[in-house]
């Protein structure tokens, strides 16, 4: 039995999932992993046959995704090449991290594709939704990674197909504290920005994690250090609070350790619309953006004691094991 876990490299919330999943998929079958994409900032501890350019979209540095930039990194020959001529004719299962490459080789070659993915469960009917409709968005969400049928991780398990997160080995093994600073995570935005919005808060100590800086420095009360993966879930581990965007890994974990968590969804990217939508049904709170009219909310979170309560237990194998048993025999026939 040979499974291709194809996974989307656009930042890092797939490829940590990854690092999970692949290792239970390896108990039951063998497995090759294909990684497309080039915003990613997390190595996985296996390897990965093949790395395709794919179709990533580019943080800004003004809160949003860069839609230019992001048409800009892929051209339609490279994609169209690339989807002609990986192998997926070479595995008995193809299952899918909405990553698009295999995803459309499996679409236009008439295979089945099974999608396990956040974005599956973000979409699906019974989660909650923005009340601002983005047709683009969700467009682009429907049809960016094609799969035959899908499954999907939520902050909650809204339905049978609908799993709590994959909290990676690492995460769940740490030792959790309050040392008083405040881990803040927004690749959209660029270092100036972030050091200005944040020093109106001179009394708190901010710990920024940047794509766009290579050099750690301190002004003030922020320091800003590039992103590395053991540093960065340390520094969420020990501290107060986490300040992020509202994509689904990194509030996953910061829940996980029961934190106090504040999200500010990207503009120009509706799967953390979708995202926010459900942090805030579920008493988180959530803020358009870092300019000064948003300072009493963020006031006001720093001030409080509230966390939200969570329950996500680790039954990865359980949830590889359920869609295999599901899956093989269509395949064996």
């Amino acid at each position: 039995m040979k499974i291709l876990y194809a996974v989307q490299g656009t930042g890092n919330g797939h490829l940590s999932r990854a690092m999970d999943v692949v290792p239970c998929l390896q108990q039951r079958a063998s497995v090759d992993v294909l990684v497309s994409g080039i915003q990613a900032d997390l190595e996985l501890p296996f390897p990965v046959k093949y790395r395709m350019h794919g179709l990533s979209f580019i943080f800004g540095k003004k809160g949003g995704v860069d839609l230019w930039k992001t048409f800009m990194s892929s051209t339609v020959r490279r994609l169209i090449h690339e989807v002609n001529t990986v192998p997926i004719e070479n595995y008995d299962l193809i299952i899918n991290d909405f990553e698009p490459i295999s995803a459309w080789a499996c679409h236009t070659r008439d295979k089945e594709c099974i999608g396990l993915s956040h974005q599956a469960g973000a979409m699906d009917a019974q989660a909650p939704k923005p009340k601002e409709q983005d047709m683009l968005g969700k467009f682009i969400m429907r049809n960016y990674a094609p799969a035959t049928v899908n499954y999907g991780f939520h902050f909650k398990a809204y339905n049978h197909r609908i799993f709590t997160p994959v909290i990676r080995r690492q995460v769940r093994q740490l030792d959790v504290s309050d040392q008083g600073h405040y881990t803040v995570y927004l690749p959209a935005y660029d270092d100036a920005r972030l050091l200005k919005e944040l020093m109106r808060f001179p009394d708190i100590q901010w710990e920024v994690f940047s794509k766009h800086n290579k050099t750690p420095f301190e002004m003030r009360n922020v320091r800003v250090q590039p992103i590395a993966n053991e540093r960065f879930i340390q520094s969420m581990a020990t501290s107060a609070g986490v300040l992020c965007g509202a994509g689904f890994e990194t509030p996953a974990e910061a829940l996980f350790m029961k934190k106090k968590l504040l999200v500010i969804p990207m503009k120009n990217q509706y799967e953390q619309h979708l995202n926010a939508a459900a942090l805030e049904e579920m008493g988180v709170p959530v803020i358009k953006n870092l300019k000064a009219k948003n300072d009493v909310a963020i006031e006001t979170w720093l001030n409080s004691k509230h966390t939200v309560t969570v329950d996500y237990p680790d039954c990865t194998q359980a949830i590889v094991d359920k869609l295999l048993e599901t899956h093989i025999p269509k395949v064996l026939g």
